[in-house]
């Protein structure tokens, strides 16, 4: 089992910046994957943004390339999402999430193991 602790969320105007974290622990040692998702009011949770555990190598939504940056630190089990440039359409709850497998690490089926998300709120 992998549990998974969100923090960071918050209220922002337009323009500012949120820097997200989740923690895992417990088998953290058959982590893959690790992926951002959100879902904002009325719509289905979607792909934000992905790093791969071994070589750090990510993956991004077009709709936050070039504002957000996904970076993790193996040796503390912990991953961040760096928000600039927030928008009012990036209101949302933003879940991190673990995957043991080793592709298609944008569908949300790709993924064992879910936080309990932290609210983003982005005010015009």
């Amino acid at each position: 089992q992998v549990q998974l602790v969100e923090s960071g969320g918050g209220l922002v105007q337009a323009g500012g910046s949120l820097r997200l974290s989740c923690a895992a622990s417990g088998r953290t040692v058959s982590i893959r994957a690790m992926g951002w998702f959100r879902q904002g009011p009325g719509k289905e949770r979607e792909f934000v943004a992905a790093i791969g555990w071994s070589y750090g190598s990510t993956d991004y939504a077009d709709s936050v390339k070039g504002r957000f940056t996904v970076s993790r630190d193996n040796a503390k089990n912990t991953m961040w999402l760096q928000q600039n440039s927030l928008k009012p359409e990036d209101t949302a709850v933003y879940y991190c999430a673990a995957s043991l497998g080793s592709t298609g690490f944008k569908s949300s089926s790709s993924y064992h193991y879910w936080g309990q998300g932290t609210q983003v709120a982005v005010s015009s």
